[in-house]
């Protein structure tokens, strides 16, 4: 689903309309950035680099349409970058198609596991359910029209859906390993507990040097800010016109990246207005 609307975005994806299914492509991709790199036929790795190249295709297919039609215009991301192709010499057709490459893979593996894991915490977890819909719902009654689009202000007023952001003093070399910094008790009472109100009385001081999501410095992620607002017009939608309960499945596992070790699987329904 995240890619899905990732790639819709980017450039105007339909997969009812491809032949290959890029959401495939992706996964094999992400099981062999990992392995052990022996790239014989039968590897996780082969299978690896096979893909990233179909999905890269992909890619440059659609840029070449648009290329050879320069009126036709989707008002997606493409768009901008074939825009930007026109003026800036480093953005070739090669630098166009791996930049959509690498900006699609943080919509499907950060956001889809980060969605998966909230809809298992929070149908685990009704009082933190509770005041994230008390949030949202605050933010539908200030509006004079509670069916209009949600504004930069909105957004930044979801304290309890979003932790703000930190800055990184200048000068600073960082090197760390992000999951052992968040899983430290010392710093984190009970660092496996899903428990959003920790983040309510943390010292600025401490997330800046224990908790990084992002990265830090001059190589924080390219897609976090998207990553935010994605996720936090995803949960205000959720929360205020759907009700979910958890079947079964989602069982957590860490290597020491979160994964899930099976599918977890939901019943959902729209709330009654």
């Amino acid at each position: 689903m995240a890619l899905h609307f990732g790639a819709k975005q980017m450039f105007s994806y339909d997969p009812e309309k491809s032949s290959i299914d890029l959401t495939e492509k992706y996964v094999n991709f992400s099981k062999g950035l990992l392995s052990f790199p022996l790239n014989v036929p039968g590897t996780a790795y082969h299978k690896c680099l096979e893909d990233h190249k179909k999905a890269l295709n992909v890619m440059l297919e659609v840029l070449n349409k648009r290329l050879s039609s320069p009126e036709t215009h989707q008002g997606d991301v493409l768009d901008h970058i074939i825009k930007d192709m026109k003026v800036e010499n480093f953005l070739t057709e090669e630098f166009a198609v791996q930049l959509m490459f690498g900006l699609l893979f943080v919509t499907f593996d950060s956001l889809s596991a980060t969605l998966t894991l909230a809809f298992k915490l929070l149908a685990e977890n009704p009082t933190v359910l509770e005041d994230l819909t008390a949030e949202h719902e605050a933010i539908l009654k200030g509006r004079e029209n509670p069916n209009s689009p949600i504004t930069w202000e909105e957004y930044k007023s979801m304290t309890f859906t979003l932790y703000g952001t930190h800055a990184i003093p200048a000068g600073w070399a960082i090197m760390a390993v992000t999951s052992a910094l968040q899983l430290d008790p010392n710093t984190f009472e009970n660092p496996l507990a899903f428990n959003p109100w920790r983040w309510k009385d943390v010292k600025a001081n401490v997330i800046s040097k224990h908790f990084m999501p992002f990265g830090g410095g001059m190589k924080q992620c390219a897609g976090a800010e998207y990553s935010r607002v994605l996720l936090s017009l995803f949960f205000h939608v959720l929360v205020t016109k759907y009700r979910w309960t958890k079947i079964e499945g989602g069982d957590i596992v860490r290597t020491p990246i979160l994964k899930f070790r099976n599918a977890l699987r939901i019943k959902i329904s729209k709330k009654h207005t």
